[in-house]
């Protein structure tokens, strides 16, 4: 049974002194244990920052462009070649489908390979404030990165951090989800194989508490945390980074409405409805969560919403007939069933999910469910419940949909179904939300930047932009009339 293990000045290894401590890593289908990690902590977390940061001051990484660029390039490839092995882990510590596990690992491609291309395009610019004086805008590594992540997209997660960070000279220590360490490990190994990288660029350390988090957070040679998670937790990480005064890049917990309108095609926005509500069990924070539905239309979309989401086949992410797969463990399962007690107790339920029987009673599985709610004050709709459970709401107006979707802390990402492009365009300027897609949902890629407003987090990943917080300017003056 394979272990992931840390990686500390170019070393995979189990801990840095005495025995480690070994965790399990269990299947979310089968409830059996598919593999273990090294647990690591502080001892572990310093060393990593160490070696990070003689890596970034006694090596030239920070200034050949060239070579990151290349070292990307060939991180792509590598990956690209272990996809299906990878994808294969994925499916079996994380539960998701085989194909969203496949898409993911080509999103993670697209994104080495894009900012392998900036990375030899990092311009300052020069300009003459008086005749003969000059003042030069260098643009600079940051430093030292800590990369904080979760357990529901751990390859795009990390690669969308780690990209940028790289191609803009940092180095990195990575702290990932102990669920699916492993897979962390594989995607790395297609880097740490290559000879080119000095050893110290990239780390990582496992743990299942907090004391490796908490050290990045606070230490002053760590300068920028990114972090993907709760909005509660990013909340943690920027009280606790204050006094260090660390560069952040949160993104954070999302609410994701889906506005429909009465003269949307219906066929396509229920199928996407679907597909963006259930994508990853629903355990992705840019996932429809609400849908808000114009009056005249509101019965027959919410019963054929219904129809639409009972019809989900929920079952292994590895059997290809299925649609839906399961959540990370059961405790989630469990709390998406709880919530369904308060629903029928408080709420009209339209559709209620079952947790699985049979064979999949030993798994986090449980099926798609949708409560109406109206009362903007409900938990359903303030709330992040990451899990296959749609809120469906009435509006009858503009004004109102803008008010009823902006009604939460959360602005990751929403999306207006419509087949006028202008009421499209003009809700959409209304949103307070970091991506509103039309006529879609998730269309995520390495070229767009993405993230939240207010509690979903600040700063900014993928595209051009996604290199900003890993990159500092320096103003250097002089003068050639002296």
């Amino acid at each position: 049974m394979q272990t992931a293990q840390q990686l500390i000045n170019g070393q995979w290894l189990n801990a840095i002194n005495g025995q480690a401590r070994i965790g399990d890593a269990i299947n979310p289908a089968t409830g059996e244990v598919a593999a273990h990690f090294a647990d690591g902590g502080a001892v572990e977390a310093q060393a990593a920052v160490a070696a990070a940061l003689k890596a970034f001051e006694t090596t030239a990484w920070k200034r050949s462009p060239r070579l990151r660029a290349d070292v990307l390039l060939d991180f792509a490839t590598r990956l690209e070649a272990r996809k299906e092995d990878i994808a294969d882990w994925l499916v079996t510590l994380n539960g998701k489908l085989r194909r969203e596990a496949l898409g993911e690992i080509g999103a993670g491609i697209s994104e080495l390979r894009y900012y392998a291309g900036l990375a030899r395009n990092l311009f300052g610019r020069v300009l003459e404030v008086e005749p003969g004086c000059y003042s030069s805008l260098d643009r600079e590594a940051a430093g030292v990165c800590a990369i904080i992540l979760p357990w529901n997209a751990p390859v795009t997660l990390l690669v969308r951090s780690l990209a940028p960070a790289l191609a803009a000279g940092c180095t990195v220590v990575i702290k990932p989800a102990h669920q699916t360490a492993l897979v962390n490990n594989m995607v790395l190994e297609c880097m740490t194989s290559d000879a080119r990288v000095p050893a110290g660029v990239i780390n990582l350390v496992i743990e299942t508490g907090n004391e490796v988090s908490r050290f990045l957070c606070e230490s002053p040679d760590v300068d920028v945390v990114s972090f993907t998670g709760s909005s509660a937790v990013g909340k943690l990480i920027a009280h606790s980074t204050a006094p260090t005064l660390k560069r952040l890049s949160l993104e954070l917990g999302g609410k994701a409405p889906a506005i429909v309108f009465g003269d949307a095609d219906m066929d396509k926005t229920i199928a996407g409805v679907v597909a963006g509500g259930m994508v990853m069990a629903g355990q992705q924070c840019t996932a429809v969560t609400r849908v808000l539905v114009e009056d005249a239309a509101y019965d027959n979309f919410a019963l054929r919403l219904t129809q639409a989401l009972q019809a989900v086949k929920v079952g292994p992410g590895n059997d290809p007939a299925s649609q839906m797969g399961c959540l990370i463990d059961m405790r989630n399962r469990d709390r998406i069933d709880g919530l369904m007690d308060t629903a029928e107790a408080t709420q009209k339920v339209l559709l209620r999910g079952r947790v699985g029987s049979g064979a999949l009673a030993r798994g986090a599985f449980i099926s798609p469910s949708l409560v109406e709610v109206q009362d903007l004050a409900s938990d359903f709709i303030q709330k992040e419940l990451f899990g296959p459970l749609l809120v469906i709401e009435r509006f009858q107006k503009e004004d109102e949909v803008v008010m009823r979707a902006n009604a939460t802390r959360f602005g990751l990402a929403a999306s207006v179904w419509s087949t006028d492009a202008k009421k499209i365009r003009r809700i959409a300027a209304q949103l307070r939300s970091g991506t509103v897609w039309s006529n879609s949902h998730n269309r995520l890629f390495a070229e767009a930047e993405t993230g939240g407003f207010r509690d979903s987090g600040y700063g900014r990943l993928h595209g051009a932009e996604g290199l900003n917080d890993f990159l500092q300017t320096k103003h250097f003056y002089f003068e050639t009339n002296v």
